[in-house]
């Protein structure tokens, strides 16, 4: 109940209502998996430089929609950032500005859930955009791999500390690894861990 007076709020606020459609029932069984490589972990400063997303349909990661931008910069990149997410300003000459970017996300994203590791951040990356060009930051429903994998483990273990790191989380789940600090390759890691997940817990339906 709450949620939808919130949206509903939400909905009133926006700037263009040609983004009513992020309002939308959601399509049956699919998912946007997401992540940015950014110019560091403070959304108030810091900047996206990429974002990566791919739709998941029931179970399965739909390689033929996906979502690879890159992101200009207001400003020259931080070189002890760059040993983070392995950008250059080289490999942004090509890049859209941002506005251009978040736009293109949003028409990909549209209603689905998005599906990320640690997704708040992320979240609110994209949101500090979406309010100054839209209005209202991303209303979509957030879903959290880690919290889904914590869940099971502690189900299934009851017992000790559940360490959530990428890797470990990869490794428990025996998923191949892309290249890292790659916002395409890991969203598209994280949609091979959800459907695992998925997979592994069907009884968590409020999850999915």
């Amino acid at each position: 109940m709450f949620k939808n007076i919130l949206k509903q709020w939400q909905k009133k606020k926006l700037f263009d209502k040609k983004f009513d459609f992020l309002f939308n029932e959601s399509p049956k069984d699919e998912w946007v998996s997401l992540d940015c490589e950014t110019t560091g972990l403070n959304p108030k400063k810091d900047e996206i430089l990429s974002i990566g997303a791919v739709i998941i349909k029931e179970n399965k990661i739909l390689m033929r929609k996906t979502f690879n931008i890159f992101v200009k910069p207001s400003k020259n990149i931080n070189p002890e950032s760059i040993k983070i997410h392995h950008l250059r300003e080289i490999d942004l000459q090509n890049a859209v500005e941002p506005d251009e970017a978040i736009y293109k996300l949003l028409e990909f994203i549209g209603s689905r859930p998005i599906v990320g590791y640690y997704i708040d951040f992320d979240m609110e990356m994209i949101s500090k955009y979406t309010k100054k060009l839209i209005g209202i930051k991303l209303p979509n429903r957030r879903v959290e791999v880690s919290s889904i994998y914590y869940d099971i483990k502690k189900t299934r273990e009851n017992y000790g500390f559940i360490d959530l790191k990428f890797d470990t989380i990869m490794n428990n789940l025996n998923i191949p690894t892309l290249g890292k600090h790659d916002a395409l390759n890991d969203a598209i890691m994280t949609s091979m861990i959800f459907l695992k997940l998925k997979n592994l817990s069907k009884e968590k339906k409020n999850h999915f």
